[in-house]
Protein backbone atom coordinates (compact mmCIF):
# COMPACT_ATOMS: atom_id res chain seq x y z
CA UNK A 1 0.00 0.00 0.00
CA UNK A 2 1.23 3.34 -0.92
CA UNK A 3 0.78 6.39 1.15
CA UNK A 4 1.19 9.94 0.44
CA UNK A 5 0.15 12.80 2.56
CA UNK A 6 -0.56 16.32 2.05
CA UNK A 7 -1.73 19.32 4.66
CA UNK A 8 -4.36 21.29 3.47
CA UNK A 9 -4.42 24.90 4.07
CA UNK A 10 -7.44 24.01 6.09
CA UNK A 11 -4.65 24.05 8.87
CA UNK A 12 -3.73 27.62 9.60
CA UNK A 13 -4.76 28.93 12.51
CA UNK A 14 -6.30 25.47 13.60
CA UNK A 15 -5.71 24.47 17.42
CA UNK A 16 -4.62 20.99 17.61
CA UNK A 17 -6.91 19.24 18.12
CA UNK A 18 -8.48 20.40 15.00
CA UNK A 19 -5.45 19.47 12.35
CA UNK A 20 -6.42 17.50 9.54
CA UNK A 21 -4.51 15.91 6.59
CA UNK A 22 -5.65 14.46 2.91
CA UNK A 23 -4.21 11.18 2.42
CA UNK A 24 -3.94 9.40 -0.89
CA UNK A 25 -4.47 5.78 -0.19
CA UNK A 26 -3.87 3.89 -3.84
CA UNK A 27 -5.01 6.61 -5.54
CA UNK A 28 -7.78 7.53 -3.47
CA UNK A 29 -7.80 10.84 -1.31
CA UNK A 30 -9.25 10.92 2.36
CA UNK A 31 -9.46 13.75 4.59
CA UNK A 32 -8.59 12.57 8.20
CA UNK A 33 -8.43 14.91 11.27
CA UNK A 34 -5.60 14.06 12.93
CA UNK A 35 -7.33 13.19 16.33
CA UNK A 36 -9.86 11.08 14.48
CA UNK A 37 -7.84 7.61 15.61
CA UNK A 38 -10.23 5.38 14.81
CA UNK A 39 -9.62 6.26 11.60
CA UNK A 40 -5.52 6.86 11.08
CA UNK A 41 -6.07 2.90 12.62
CA UNK A 42 -7.64 1.41 10.20
CA UNK A 43 -5.30 2.25 7.58
CA UNK A 44 -1.44 0.27 8.03
CA UNK A 45 1.49 2.17 8.41
CA UNK A 46 -0.07 5.98 8.30
CA UNK A 47 0.35 6.67 12.30
CA UNK A 48 3.94 5.91 11.88
CA UNK A 49 4.02 7.45 8.40
CA UNK A 50 2.10 10.97 9.27
CA UNK A 51 3.17 11.43 12.99
CA UNK A 52 7.05 10.13 13.23
CA UNK A 53 8.08 10.90 9.27
CA UNK A 54 5.85 13.62 8.31
CA UNK A 55 5.57 15.34 12.06
CA UNK A 56 8.63 14.23 13.87
CA UNK A 57 7.23 13.31 17.10
CA UNK A 58 9.77 12.30 19.65
CA UNK A 59 7.52 12.01 22.91
CA UNK A 60 8.02 8.07 22.87
CA UNK A 61 11.72 7.97 22.91
CA UNK A 62 11.95 10.93 25.18
CA UNK A 63 9.22 9.91 27.78
CA UNK A 64 10.76 6.19 27.70
CA UNK A 65 14.01 7.61 27.96
CA UNK A 66 13.33 9.74 30.28
CA UNK A 67 11.94 6.57 32.08
CA UNK A 68 15.02 4.49 31.80
CA UNK A 69 17.24 7.05 32.83
CA UNK A 70 15.44 7.03 36.04
CA UNK A 71 15.21 3.35 36.53
CA UNK A 72 18.79 3.48 35.83
CA UNK A 73 19.83 6.31 38.70
CA UNK A 74 18.41 3.62 41.53
CA UNK A 75 19.54 0.97 39.83
CA UNK A 76 16.07 -0.48 38.83
CA UNK A 77 15.96 -3.61 36.28
CA UNK A 78 13.32 -2.75 33.70
CA UNK A 79 12.26 -6.40 33.76
CA UNK A 80 11.48 -5.96 36.61
CA UNK A 81 8.22 -3.13 35.88
CA UNK A 82 4.84 -4.49 35.32
CA UNK A 83 3.84 -1.53 32.90
CA UNK A 84 0.13 -0.20 32.42
CA UNK A 85 0.58 1.15 29.18
CA UNK A 86 -2.40 3.99 28.92
CA UNK A 87 -3.78 4.95 25.53
CA UNK A 88 -1.75 2.28 24.08
CA UNK A 89 -2.83 2.60 20.59
CA UNK A 90 -1.12 0.54 17.72
CA UNK A 91 1.85 0.16 20.25
CA UNK A 92 4.60 2.38 19.77
CA UNK A 93 5.38 3.09 23.28
CA UNK A 94 5.15 -0.21 24.49
CA UNK A 95 7.65 -1.30 21.76
CA UNK A 96 10.17 1.16 22.99
CA UNK A 97 9.17 -0.17 26.36
CA UNK A 98 10.11 -3.84 25.26
CA UNK A 99 13.20 -2.24 23.77
CA UNK A 100 14.82 -1.15 27.31
CA UNK A 101 13.67 -4.69 28.36
CA UNK A 102 10.20 -4.69 29.86
CA UNK A 103 9.09 -7.54 29.87
CA UNK A 104 5.37 -7.35 31.45
CA UNK A 105 3.44 -4.95 29.83
CA UNK A 106 -0.74 -4.18 29.30
CA UNK A 107 -1.94 -2.16 27.30
CA UNK A 108 -5.34 0.05 27.14
CA UNK A 109 -6.98 1.99 24.97
CA UNK A 110 -10.73 3.10 24.16
CA UNK A 111 -11.29 2.82 20.82
CA UNK A 112 -11.06 -1.05 19.34
CA UNK A 113 -9.20 -0.37 16.91
CA UNK A 114 -6.52 0.46 18.36
CA UNK A 115 -6.17 -3.50 19.73
CA UNK A 116 -6.87 -4.49 16.34
CA UNK A 117 -3.99 -2.07 15.01
CA UNK A 118 -1.49 -3.08 17.40
CA UNK A 119 -1.93 -6.75 16.98
CA UNK A 120 -1.64 -6.56 13.11
CA UNK A 121 1.35 -4.47 13.76
CA UNK A 122 2.75 -4.91 16.56
CA UNK A 123 1.62 -8.94 17.34
CA UNK A 124 2.44 -10.09 20.90
CA UNK A 125 3.73 -7.30 22.27
CA UNK A 126 1.72 -6.92 24.72
CA UNK A 127 0.40 -9.44 27.80
CA UNK A 128 -2.89 -8.26 27.31
CA UNK A 129 -4.66 -5.52 25.65
CA UNK A 130 -7.87 -4.23 27.25
CA UNK A 131 -10.34 -1.68 25.41
CA UNK A 132 -12.21 0.04 27.85
CA UNK A 133 -13.29 3.27 28.86
CA UNK A 134 -11.48 3.87 31.63
CA UNK A 135 -14.05 6.60 33.31
CA UNK A 136 -16.55 3.49 33.59
CA UNK A 137 -14.70 0.43 33.80
CA UNK A 138 -16.89 -2.74 34.26
CA UNK A 139 -16.17 -4.71 36.70
CA UNK A 140 -14.22 -7.75 34.68
CA UNK A 141 -12.24 -5.39 33.21
CA UNK A 142 -11.25 -3.73 36.33
CA UNK A 143 -10.65 -7.23 38.00
CA UNK A 144 -8.10 -8.30 34.98
CA UNK A 145 -6.31 -4.50 35.65
CA UNK A 146 -6.06 -5.21 39.48
CA UNK A 147 -4.29 -9.18 39.19
CA UNK A 148 -1.55 -7.14 37.64
CA UNK A 149 -0.24 -5.70 40.42
CA UNK A 150 1.12 -2.82 38.36
CA UNK A 151 4.69 -0.70 39.50
CA UNK A 152 4.75 1.44 36.73
CA UNK A 153 1.68 3.46 34.75
CA UNK A 154 2.87 5.21 30.89
CA UNK A 155 0.89 7.60 29.12
CA UNK A 156 2.10 8.93 25.84
CA UNK A 157 0.80 11.51 23.52
CA UNK A 158 -2.93 10.57 24.94
CA UNK A 159 -3.74 13.07 27.63
CA UNK A 160 -5.94 16.22 27.10
CA UNK A 161 -8.04 16.98 23.88
CA UNK A 162 -10.39 14.66 25.70
CA UNK A 163 -8.63 11.41 24.56
CA UNK A 164 -7.57 10.85 27.66
CA UNK A 165 -9.50 12.70 30.54
CA UNK A 166 -7.80 13.42 34.11
CA UNK A 167 -10.46 11.11 35.25
CA UNK A 168 -9.29 7.94 33.36
CA UNK A 169 -5.80 9.28 34.14
CA UNK A 170 -6.85 9.28 37.74
CA UNK A 171 -7.90 5.42 37.44
CA UNK A 172 -5.22 4.09 35.97
CA UNK A 173 -2.85 6.08 38.67
CA UNK A 174 -5.08 4.33 41.18
CA UNK A 175 -4.23 0.81 39.60
CA UNK A 176 -0.38 1.20 40.40
CA UNK A 177 1.32 0.28 43.86
CA UNK A 178 2.40 2.39 45.95
CA UNK A 179 6.05 3.63 45.18
CA UNK A 180 5.36 2.59 41.34
CA UNK A 181 6.77 4.72 38.85
CA UNK A 182 4.46 7.39 36.71
CA UNK A 183 6.16 8.42 33.21
CA UNK A 184 3.68 10.90 31.23
CA UNK A 185 3.88 13.78 28.64
CA UNK A 186 1.45 16.72 28.07
CA UNK A 187 1.21 19.57 26.01
CA UNK A 188 3.02 22.59 28.29
CA UNK A 189 -0.14 24.78 28.26
CA UNK A 190 -2.07 21.94 30.13
CA UNK A 191 0.17 22.11 32.81
CA UNK A 192 -1.02 25.96 33.70
CA UNK A 193 -3.71 26.92 36.19
CA UNK A 194 -6.65 27.70 33.67
CA UNK A 195 -5.93 25.67 31.39
CA UNK A 196 -9.30 23.96 31.05
CA UNK A 197 -8.07 20.64 30.54
CA UNK A 198 -8.50 20.15 34.37
CA UNK A 199 -4.43 18.46 34.24
CA UNK A 200 -3.21 21.52 35.84
CA UNK A 201 -5.31 21.24 38.85
CA UNK A 202 -4.85 17.71 39.11
CA UNK A 203 -1.21 17.32 38.64
CA UNK A 204 -0.15 20.34 41.03
CA UNK A 205 -2.37 18.61 43.59
CA UNK A 206 -0.66 15.25 43.57
CA UNK A 207 3.01 17.34 43.56
CA UNK A 208 2.13 20.23 46.19
CA UNK A 209 0.48 16.59 48.68
CA UNK A 210 3.83 14.87 48.12
CA UNK A 211 1.38 12.05 46.70
CA UNK A 212 4.30 12.16 43.46
CA UNK A 213 7.72 12.76 43.73
CA UNK A 214 9.02 13.98 40.27
CA UNK A 215 11.97 12.10 39.52
CA UNK A 216 13.15 13.32 35.72
CA UNK A 217 11.29 16.38 34.05
CA UNK A 218 12.16 17.56 30.70
CA UNK A 219 10.74 20.05 28.05
CA UNK A 220 10.89 19.46 24.82
CA UNK A 221 9.18 19.20 21.17
CA UNK A 222 6.57 17.08 21.15
CA UNK A 223 6.12 17.14 17.13
CA UNK A 224 5.66 19.74 14.72
CA UNK A 225 2.52 20.90 13.92
CA UNK A 226 0.58 20.51 10.66
CA UNK A 227 1.87 24.03 9.23
CA UNK A 228 5.29 23.40 10.54
CA UNK A 229 5.12 24.79 13.84
CA UNK A 230 6.95 23.46 17.23
CA UNK A 231 4.43 22.10 20.11
CA UNK A 232 5.91 22.00 22.82
CA UNK A 233 5.19 19.58 25.81
CA UNK A 234 6.51 18.40 28.90
CA UNK A 235 7.41 15.05 29.89
CA UNK A 236 7.44 13.76 33.61
CA UNK A 237 8.45 10.84 35.66
CA UNK A 238 7.37 10.58 39.16
CA UNK A 239 7.10 8.33 42.19
CA UNK A 240 4.02 7.14 43.22
CA UNK A 241 4.54 8.02 47.27
CA UNK A 242 2.44 6.19 50.36
CA UNK A 243 0.08 8.77 51.44
CA UNK A 244 -1.88 9.34 55.01
CA UNK A 245 -4.83 8.07 53.51
CA UNK A 246 -3.62 4.87 52.04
Amino acid sequence: MTLQINFPDINVGADQDEEFCDVVVDGEVRRIRFHDYDRIYEIPGLYEKLFYEELKCQSPEVVVGLLEESLDATGTPPEQLRVLDLGAGNGMVGERLAEIGVSDLVGVDIIPEAAEAARRDRPDLYDDYIVADMTALRAEEERRLREWRFTCLTSVAALGFGDVPPEAFQTAYDLIEDDGLVAFCIKEDFLRDGDGSGFARMVHSMLESGELDVVGEQRYEHRRSAVGDPLPYVALVARKQVTAAA
